[in-house]
């Protein structure tokens, strides 16, 4: 191979040229691109994708971390930019992206020539082999951004000012760029000292504080603050930590909204599916009643801590979720920590159900659930079609292609978790989610299958 190779991929989107490239020069647009599979993160950018701008990501080549260095040289608003690796694992890249008005819609086409390191002596598969995975990746990226683009469509018309709690976790951290790619301005409460620039506000729930003088007029808030609950053994240590993280946190954040002035029209506050308990293969709808379970215990106190913000006549949705598939974190990633040998056939008897979501269904639905003014009260968020644990590990073995290895007995995951295992990997719970239709509001990924599949990139 002696000279540069050149990859395209191009395809429609609804929306101009200049909207397009507007998605693509906001805050948050590279980390909607980057695939979910990729163990990727972005660690330092500076200026836009206009001439000048630099990004630096850590990126894996197998279990081996790199970094990637790359400039943005080249830029016509509404039209083209270019970015090329300064530094990374090609002799060459250069990345295009070109716009082109196609009818009422935009084209885009991602073109990127590249060269290997010993371009010259190696045989000419290995740009089939980075060709096949480029592939991939763009497939990815048009799907998202289509998808992206369409929801903003219907929402982002009048862009809002939102504040986020709890917004470096697994949740927020994918909801903030969808947010701010659709032209919304987001701030955050952080524990740690804030940084102004970065839109950033000082809490601790703890000792209940909240810097209010910095707070601007909000439109929304949403609140996904919380201990993870499940994670490793419930001591009464950690359950006291699970109720206090969601309590005071709540509570003081809900208070605060509710004597703001003027307040905001909306404020949406996690809960979980675990509200109900386990409730074997009953469907659970949002007017029953909670569980026995500390679980339920947990998600009742989590959502009267609330009640100050719709008191005060401020339009609140409980957002009961379900089981969030990522492979950055949560259930998903552990499951997938086996993936090398294969997964088990079940956790117990498996008859156990699973209300679950998509990362992006999850975070499209609370873009959804901002902007739509029906909506109050208790709302199930999870997928339409809820799955016993078995049928969850036979999905991911079947899109992963690795074995089923057999069942791991309920009283060994009892032993090593305790009460979380009997409450969480043991217990089933299965909601409906007509509330959340009937609201309008249409799913990515109604089926795991296809949720797995656009999830880990094995289409």
């Amino acid at each position: 191979m002696t000279e540069n190779h050149i990859f395209t991929y191009s395809s429609v989107f609804p929306c101009s040229p200049e909207t397009l490239y507007t998605w693509h020069s906001r805050q948050g647009a590279l980390e909607r691109l980057l695939p979910p599979w990729e163990d990727t993160s972005v660690l330092s950018r500076k200026g836009g994708i206009a001439p000048g701008g630099e990004v630096l990501l850590k990126m894996h080549a197998g279990p081996f971390p790199y970094t990637w260095h790359a400039r943005h040289i080249e830029d016509q608003p509404g039209i083209m930019f270019r970015d090329i690796q300064h530094k990374g694992p090609f002799s060459t890249w250069i990345h295009t992206h070109i716009f082109s008005a196609e009818g009422t819609d935009c084209r885009l086409e991602d073109q990127i020539e590249f060269a290997l390191p010993g371009h010259s002596i190696l045989p000419a598969f290995a740009n089939t082999l980075v060709d096949a995975r480029l592939e991939r990746i763009f497939t990815y990226r048009h799907n998202t951004l289509r998808q992206d683009i369409q929801l903003h469509n219907q929402y982002s018309q009048k862009p809002l000012r939102i504040l986020i709690t709890g917004s470096s976790g697994i949740l927020g951290s994918a909801l903030k760029p969808l947010l701010t790619t659709g032209g919304h301005e987001v701030w955050s409460l952080v524990r740690k000292k804030p940084a102004p620039e970065a839109l950033e506000i000082y809490w601790n729930p703890e000792e209940n504080e909240i810097d209010t003088t910095s707070f601007p007029e909000f439109d929304g808030i949403i609140h996904l603050a919380g201990d993870n609950i499940g994670e490793g053994r419930w001591t009464d240590n950690k359950k006291q930590r699970v109720i206090d993280s969601r309590v005071q946190g709540t509570g003081l954040i809900a208070r605060t909204v509710a004597n703001m002035s003027p307040r905001p029209k909306v404020f949406l506050s996690a809960s979980a599916v675990g509200f109900y308990g386990n409730c074997e293969d009953c469907c659970m709808r949002e007017e029953d009643q909670s569980g026995l379970d500390f679980i339920s215990d947990v998600c009742s106190l989590w959502e009267q801590a609330a009640r100050p913000a719709e008191k005060a006549g401020i339009r609140t949705v409980f957002m009961r979720i379900g089981v969030v598939l990522s492979p950055k974190g949560g259930a998903l990633q552990r499951l997938l920590s086996t993936a090398n040998i294969g997964f088990a056939k079940s956790f117990g008897r498996g008859e156990q159900y699973i209300s679950w979501i998509s990362i992006d269904d999850m975070i499209s639905v609370i873009l959804h659930a901002l902007k739509t003014e029906s909506m109050h009260g208790p709302v199930n968020i999870a997928a339409p079609t809820p799955v016993t644990n078995r049928e969850l590990m036979q999905a991911l073995a079947h899109v992963v292609k690795r074995p089923l290895l057999p069942s791991i007995p309920a009283g060994f995951l009892e032993k090593i978790y305790g009460q979380m295992a009997t409450e969480v990997l043991l217990s089933g719970c299965r909601v409906s989610t007509d509330k959340l239709q009937q609201s309008g509001y249409r799913f990515r990924h109604p089926d795991l299958v296809q949720a797995l599949q656009t999830l880990l990139g094995k289409h």
